[in-house]
């Protein structure tokens, strides 16, 4: 894979049937599909004619060249930057910190991303129209729909909460902030075998090794444990199933509840805080500030999690017009951009759920702690359950999934399956309270539990009061386009692959756009 400072086309590599299909370069005017077939949510520019490129490789369109390709979760279409709402409006100068942050990870990606990258730190005018014609000529665009082929989804928001804490027990600073647990065991569900049977497994270090060639009926020799992969969950992006011991069984790590009433006496205990609701909300966002009463400020960030399902208890079924506030799709929970049932105080909005806010008992049991009454836990009933590392406290934001700080305004959490993290994405969408046209080159810089979905975007506002305030209020219809180095290779189906609802005839699409260890990766 080789790509120039000039154009060139993106090979798409069939998953199917093992053959390349290169996306073009620059499609033709009439080849653009936002504003003719699907209308923005804020004000659609006018589409200007395309730009082609004059010289190099690149230039011109090539015959044959593939304009739509999908995955299991997503179709992308290719169209012309100057009918994607707001291209050229845009202050692409915002966002270049960001994408050169980006580099930093994507430069050992491969050669079309080394290449870009490079390209990138030699570029002396950070004005914005100079940045815009990089993107221009390094990337090629393609709208996202979703496996219905609708454009619209939802954009909510996330912040980096700051709560009080203590490093000690001290009421009432009680609610333990707990680091990733020293029992907690892996496996890979690719390497499990089918089915729900038991099977006897071996322990190395943190890794679980399948033993194919024994049976149920060696169970009993020394260093093996039983697996019941009928307790597995095996649909995790990462492939990762998290494990524990508990005697000579291997079971699904301990969920909320579990850990709140029996404590993790195998996980560092990072500070305790003084509200659960408060810390679940930390745990939703992924990272969060502690501030002590000396004043110190302790910045913590995702370390790991339990490997439970995300399911949050949710506030009302309905609103006020009988809208549905949540609804469900193959398990998964989707965000309704139609509900404005906003003003429950009683409840926590945050990444695009209002979620109930549970009585806080104070009942939850403490690792060295003799407990001196019945410990129910904080009544919070997810059973997912975020561990956090400390990390070293910088003006920057957080550290998000991808290992690089966050940019409040250009950085967005995503779902990795259809938007590989690390890449530029244009955003669309409205304001939150104002309604204004939110349209910018954000990068794909995080994900979460709640961020599911082809069109779904996670927009970071940052920390402080107003961050948290357009944060909560940010649930907005809205429309993506990936950029994709020129020169990329990709995992997609032809598009000759016929699609029904949810699925496709004929084909196994693959799941993931990019297949990433650790982010995203297909059986």
């Amino acid at each position: 894979m080789n790509t120039s400072s000039t154009t060139y086309p993106v090979a798409i590599m069939v998953a199917i049937a093992l053959a390349g299909c290169a996306i073009g370069p620059k499609p033709p005017a009439s080849m653009t599909t936002p504003a003719s077939t699907a209308p923005a949510p804020a004000a659609v520019e006018a589409a200007a004619p395309a730009r082609p490129a004059t010289s190099g490789p690149g230039a011109g369109n090539v015959a044959g060249q593939a304009r739509t390709f999908s995955t299991q979760l997503a179709t992308y279409t290719a169209v012309n930057f100057e009918s994607v709402p707001g291209w050229r409006r845009d202050d692409f100068a915002e966002t270049w910190p960001a994408f050169l942050g980006s580099c930093k990870v994507l430069t050992g990606r491969g050669d079309a991303w080394k290449e870009v990258c490079d390209r990138a730190r030699k570029v002396d005018d950070k004005s914005s129209p100079s940045i815009r014609s990089f993107f221009e000529t390094e990337f090629a665009a393609y709208q996202i729909r979703d496996d219905d082929r609708k454009p619209d989804g939802v954009v909510t928001g996330y912040f980096e909460p700051e709560i009080s804490g203590n490093r000690s027990y001290s009421p009432p600073f009680i609610y333990p902030v707990y680091g990733q647990p020293e029992d907690m065991l892996f496996v890979d569900a690719r390497k499990l075998p089918a089915g729900n049977g038991t099977v006897p497994v071996r322990v190395q270090g943190r890794d679980v090794i399948v033993q194919m060639g024994l049976s149920t009926r060696d169970m009993g020799a020394p260093g093996l444990y039983a697996l019941d992969l009928s307790t597995i969950t095996r649909d995790t992006l990462d492939r990762r199933v998290r494990l524990r011991i508990d005697g000579k069984r291997l079971m699904p790590y301990y969920t909320r509840e579990e850990i709140e009433t029996r404590g993790a006496p195998n996980a560092k205990v990072l500070a305790f805080v003084n509200s659960a609701t408060a810390l679940y909300e930390m745990q939703i966002q992924g990272s969060g500030r502690i501030r002590m009463p000396s004043g110190e400020v302790v910045r913590i960030a995702y370390a790991e999690q339990n490997g439970q399902p995300f399911r949050p208890t949710l506030v009302g079924s309905a609103n006020s017009k009988g809208k549905s506030a949540v609804r469900t799709r193959g398990g998964a929970i989707e965000l309704d951009p139609d509900d404005d049932d906003d003003e429950d105080l009683s409840a926590v909005k945050t990444r695009g759920f209002t979620l109930a806010k549970p009585v806080e008992s104070g009942a939850v049991m403490v690792p060295g702690r003799k407990a001196t009454g019945d410990v129910i836990g904080s009544g919070i009933k997810d059973p997912s359950y975020v561990f956090f590392k400390e990390t070293i406290g910088s003006a920057g934001g957080p550290v998000g999934a991808f290992g690089v700080p966050l940019s409040a305004g250009r950085s967005i959490a995503v779902d990795p399956r259809s938007t590989p993290l690390g890449f530029p994405v244009f955003v669309s969408t409205r304001a939150p309270g104002t309604g204004a046209p939110m349209q910018r080159l954000t990068i794909a810089q995080d994900t979460g539990g709640a961020i599911r979905g082809a069109v779904r975007a996670d927009y970071f506002f940052g920390n402080g009061t107003q961050a948290a305030a357009n944060a909560r209020r940010m649930k907005e219809r809205g429309q993506l386009w990936i950029l994709l180095p020129r020169g990329l290779a990709v995992a997609a189906a032809s598009t000759s692959t016929l699609r029904t609802r949810g699925g496709a005839v004929g084909a196994d699409l693959p799941q993931c756009l990019v297949p990433v260890e650790g982010q995203c990766v297909d059986d």
